[in-house]
């Protein structure tokens, strides 16, 4: 698979191969498909278009479940004060 983009995508051997642009997305199911052939997994695994497989890189965060810090108001008790 040909990168079309310009500048082109960095290849699927590169460090930098997880930076080409997605061509189909299920992040439903974990995973990408980019322009240099690489199926990437939402916990950073790929897998190379030769077949090899490349473990996870980044441990404890996953690309679709990034957390986020969430504030919630909440109402005083009956009876407590504000």
């Amino acid at each position: 698979m040909m990168c079309q983009h310009q500048p082109q995508c960095p290849g699927a051997l590169r460090p930098d191969g997880q930076a080409a642009r997605s061509i189909v997305a299920h992040p439903e199911q974990g995973w990408w498909l980019l322009c240099n052939g690489t199926l990437l997994f939402e916990d950073t695994g790929r897998l190379l278009p030769s077949g090899e497989i490349v473990r996870p890189q980044r441990p404890g965060t996953s690309l679709a479940l990034a957390t986020k810090t969430v504030l919630v108001e909440t109402a005083p008790a009956k009876g407590g004060r504000p």
